[in-house]
C-alpha cells in the first residue's frame, strides 16, 4: 500500500534530465526531492500527477497501492497537490472552498461536519463565512492543506509548499502539514530546496542531473 517510482526517467529531446528515480514511500512517510534550480523535481511530481507535459518522455513505472497509474488521466489519479501558491478560490468564502474538494455523494450535514472538524483541527474554528483575502499566509496555508486532504487522495504531493511563508511561519505550518499526512496516513512525496523544510526522519532524494 504504497507509492512507488521504479526507474523513472524523463526525458526532453531524447535526453534524461535526471538519474533514474526508484522510490518506495508507505502510507504515512513523507520522502523529499532535493535538488538544485532546473534539475527536473517539479517535472517528476507533474509526471506522477499525470500533468506531464507533452514536450517530454516519461519511462518507468509508477504504481498507487499496486495498481499502474501511468494509463490513467490526471483526474482518475486520487493524488492530492499542494503548490506555494495557496489557489484558494477568491470569490468563495472559506467554508465553500472546503466545500468544494468533498465528494458530491457526501451530504451536506455530513460535508458541514467535516468541515467543521477539519477547521477546528487547523485552529480556524468558526471561519466558514470569511473571505479568503482576509487571512494572514499562514492561515491560508492551513486552508490550501484541508481543502487537498477532504478531498481524501490516496496520496499528497507538495511543490515548495512553504516557499513563500517567512521563517517564524514556517516553523509553524511544517509540523502540521506533516502531522495531517501522517494522521491520513498516506505517502507524501515533497519537493523543497530548503533542508529545514525536510521531515524528521524521513528518506531525502538528492535528483541530480545526468551528465552528458
Amino acid at each position: 500500500m504504497s507509492l512507488e517510482l521504479e526507474k523513472v526517467s524523463i526525458l526532453k529531446l531524447g535526453a534524461n534530465i535526471f538519474d533514474p528515480v526508484n522510490l518506495v514511500i508507505k502510507p504515512g512517510e513523507i520522502t523529499t526531492v532535493m535538488g538544485p534550480s532546473g534539475c527536473g523535481k517539479s517535472t517528476l511530481l507533474s509526471a506522477v500527477s499525470g500533468s506531464l507535459d507533452r514536450v517530454f518522455t516519461l519511462k518507468g513505472s509508477i504504481r498507487l497501492y499496486g495498481q499502474d497509474i501511468l494509463t490513467l488521466p490526471m483526474e482518475e489519479r486520487n493524488i492530492g497537490l499542494l503548490f506555494q501558491d495557496d489557489l484558494l478560490f477568491p470569490h468563495m468564502d472559506i467554508g465553500s472552498n472546503l466545500a468544494f474538494a468533498i465528494k458530491e455523494k457526501i451530504s451536506r450535514a455530513q460535508r458541514n461536519k467535516m468541515i467543521d472538524e477539519a477547521l477546528k483541527t487547523a485552529g480556524l474554528e468558526g471561519f466558514e463565512k470569511r473571505d479568503p483575502s482576509s487571512l494572514s499566509g499562514g492561515q491560508k496555508a492551513r486552508v490550501s492543506l484541508l481543502r487537498s486532504l477532504l478531498a481524501e487522495p490516496a496520496a499528497l504531493l507538495l511543490d515548495e509548499p512553504f516557499s513563500k511563508l517567512d521563517q517564524t511561519l514556517k516553523a509553524k505550518i511544517r509540523p502540521f502539514v506533516f502531522s495531517q499526512i501522517r494522521r491520513m496516513n498516506i505517502p507524501a512525496l515533497l519537493v523543497t530546496h530548503d533542508p529545514m523544510d525536510c521531515p524528521e526522519g524521513g528518506m531525502i532524494l538528492n535528483l541530480n542531473k545526468e551528465e552528458g
